[in-house]
């Protein structure tokens, strides 16, 4: 059976010779479309809707992590599970356990046929079961993506702080941020992260939001994701990260969608379905 697969690799001469020696060990795959960065890498995938995606973990623009979480909440309900995610590294095996800790699958660069020969192994064996319970009808259409990949929000979380530390070149996360520092004018206020209760991506901004008031800081949210401890601040959506002690309920509607009441507050958050497996009953 032909099996779809979209790759995205900055470097011509790698994604050339992943793609020639994924025709000369998995025939039967079809590349798509094959891109040099992180946004094309969503767009294309979301028009062709490959069944594997190999990306990249550095290219322009969006990072192969980023290009994962924007499929990971773009991807729509309808036309069935998440693209298998492979990630191209050029970073050893012994850096890049927390793959395996988060059960997404990576290539070394340059290619090394017989690590590949393991991932497609993984691969069809992951698509053949997919496709068996597809086939006998035990599989849930409405299932939220990381469960459809078999990945929780927790180890993708996980996942992604480990490996934007071995991108930044150190061993771990550095101390959680305590003071936001945002300036208005001449004027620089301190504000205590314990008293923010959301930040919002806001075009080359974050909204830093407390009880009475909100200021703007020249951050992206993913530059400050990497600052906050990730027990207390949790991340809902591609632009949002919570206080996780701020938020007073979760919310389901009809559709299936999960909203967030907060403490004092009257706004309401949304919560993609990247991260929804984060509130469940005790």
């Amino acid at each position: 059976m032909k099996t779809t697969a979209l790759i995205a690799e900055d470097e011509p001469l790698l994604a050339a010779a992943l793609q020639a020696e994924l025709a000369r060990q998995w025939p039967e795959l079809e590349v798509v479309a094959a891109v040099a960065d992180g946004q094309s890498a969503v767009d294309r995938a979301l028009e062709h809707r490959p069944e594997v995606v190999f990306l990249d973990i550095r290219m322009p623009g969006l990072s192969g992590l980023d290009a994962a979480e924007a499929l990971a909440e773009d991807w729509p309900d309808e036309v069935g599970p998440l693209p298998l995610c492979v990630f191209v590294t050029a970073y050893d095996e012994y850096a890049v356990r927390a793959f395996d800790h988060a059960a997404i699958d990576y290539v070394l660069k340059p290619v090394v046929p017989e690590r590949l020969a393991k991932t497609c192994s993984r691969l069809r064996d992951a698509l053949e079961a997919r496709r068996a319970a597809a086939h006998s009808g035990s599989g849930d259409g409405q299932n939220q993506p990381q469960q459809r990949q078999g990945v929780s929000a927790g180890a993708f979380d996980d996942m992604t702080v480990r490996l934007r530390a071995l991108l930044a070149g150190t061993p771990g996360m550095t101390e959680p941020l305590r003071v936001i520092q945002a300036a208005a004018g001449n004027t620089i206020t301190m504000i205590p992260v314990d008293e923010v209760v959301y930040f919002e991506a806001a075009d080359k901004y974050v909204r830093v939001v407390t009880a009475d008031r909100e200021h703007l800081i020249r951050l992206s949210l993913r530059d400050l994701r990497d600052q906050l401890d990730p027990a207390r601040f949790w991340q809902i959506h591609r632009g949002t990260i919570v206080r996780a002690d701020a938020v007073a309920s979760a919310v389901r509607d009809e559709a299936g969608k999960l909203s967030l009441t907060l403490r004092g507050q009257a706004d309401r958050l949304t919560v993609s379905r990247l991260y929804a497996d984060r509130f469940k009953p005790m």
